[in-house]
């Protein structure tokens, strides 16, 4: 059985934690897109790990972790990020690269940060992880695709050709040092022997694992409000965050997805920038993103301070219908112990009309949150394993949620450890 992992809001929703969770009953994980730009925070027996390349189930000795040809695969992080596992005494987890994958170049992390820079004020608030110029490259069909590393031929005809058309944009638009052609290609000698022990025919792997009955789970980063096309463009991704990119990214037919899990926060958080309807701001703020997560809101790749909110339904029921959700967990509900009452945004008002579908970016600039308040619970709730054993206020605030969104919720969260979740309604 396929089942899909993805975020139903900006990113920052708690699905490392589920993922390493869902990961006991699975045999595969899988990275189907994205990069080293954003990360999974997951506490474990083993400490509190921060991972941006590696699937979520690399502390499982009977798992196999797979990076898909939908990654941008930077290869010396990928090999740093596996020792580092090691180091700190997690027994090296079993990777498996596609050889289809596309190679996340050094001068992608050089360009991302020029351009950045060139916009200035209108930049697009990126992590500078070189995430942008590799998918341009790649759907400009000069991207380095892992296979070509090991033929030598066709990879120094291709370095020199691409260093010829980069070295234009380097002296010309940004100012920049040129590239020298054979240094790159001893970059991606060592690259390749780097990555070999992985290199493996993804998509016939998994044809097999699925004819076995193997379970599999397909890991998305980042969530629905960042994709490309269904997102708040531009302020998105370069790559799909949507479940139904799993097939793509990983190689497998669309119709063996079955279950298509989406991570729902408890309130909203973000990173970057972009419209944010139910953002929230100063003293109000800073007590909620102090409290957040494990440790407070911070991203897990960048560290910068998420930006806060109240929960979004308008958003959060729309990144469900656009995933195609057959059932949502509720994470970190926990943190929300401390309020008298808890705003949830239940419509946008735009132009003096009020709409609870979630519209285009230029109209998302312009709406103001409706909000709903609940009351609070005004307690710990951390510890509790039942979900009738959960205060009645707490259980209204889940189920109003549940109703607004359109989705079962069949998990809620309350603690950032593995084990701490109330399984509901499965």
């Amino acid at each position: 059985m396929v089942r899909a992992i993805v975020g139903a809001n900006w990113g920052d929703e708690g699905k490392g934690k589920i993922t390493d969770m869902l990961a006991k009953e699975s045999d595969i994980i899988i990275r189907f897109q994205g990069g080293s730009n954003a990360g999974h925070t997951i506490i474990n027996e083993y400490g509190k790990f921060a991972l941006h390349l590696l699937p979520s189930g690399v502390f499982y000795s009977h798992t196999t972790s797979i990076i898909g040809n939908g990654v941008a695969l930077n290869i010396p992080y990928l090999v740093n990020e596996l020792q580092s596992l090691v180091d700190r005494g997690v027994p090296k987890p079993r990777i498996l690269v596609s050889d289809r994958a596309q190679i996340l170049m050094p001068y992608h992390v050089l360009f991302d940060t020029y351009e950045e820079a060139r916009l200035a004020g209108k930049s697009f608030g990126s992590t500078k992880s070189g995430i942008a110029p590799f998918y341009s490259d790649k759907y400009a069909k000069i991207g380095f695709q892992v296979s070509e590393l090991f033929d030598e031929e066709t990879l120094k005809e291709k370095v020199n050709r691409v260093c010829e058309l980069k070295n234009v944009m380097l002296e010309h638009l940004y100012h920049q040092p040129k590239i020298d052609p054979a240094e790159l290609l001893n970059t991606l000698h060592e690259y390749r022997d780097m990555i070999a022990p992985y290199v493996c025919d993804v998509s016939a792997y998994l044809a097999e694992a699925i004819r076995e009955g193997k379970n599999i789970l397909l890991e998305g980063q980042l969530g629905s409000l960042k994709d490309p096309d269904h997102g708040i463009y531009p302020m998105v991704t370069s790559s799909s965050t949507l479940a139904a990119f799993g097939a793509i990214g990983a190689g497998i037919p669309p119709y063996e997805i079955k279950n298509i899990t989406a991570v729902v926060k408890a309130y909203s958080s973000a990173v970057g920038a972009g419209a944010f309807v139910s953002e929230i701001f100063g003293d109000e703020a800073d007590e909620l993103r102090r409290r957040g997560g494990d440790g407070g809101e911070f991203g897990a790749t960048t560290g910068r301070p998420r930006r806060m909110g109240w929960f979004d339904a308008v958003a959060t029921r729309y990144g469900c219908r656009i995933q195609g959700a057959t059932e949502a967990v509720l994470t970190v509900l926990d943190v929300l112990g401390y309020l008298d009452e808890l705003p949830v945004c239940v419509g946008y008002e735009i132009d003096g009309v009020v709409t609870k579908d979630f519209p285009t970016t230029v109209k998302l600039e312009k709406a103001k949150p409706v909000y709903v308040k609940l009351p609070g619970w005004k307690c710990e709730i951390r510890g509790i394993k039942n979900y009738e054993d959960l205060p009645e206020n707490c259980r209204n605030y889940i189920e109003f949620i549940e109703k607004e969104i359109g989705t079962p919720i069949t998990m809620v969260s309350n603690g950032p450890g593995r084990d701490e979740i109330i399984y509901r309604n499965r």
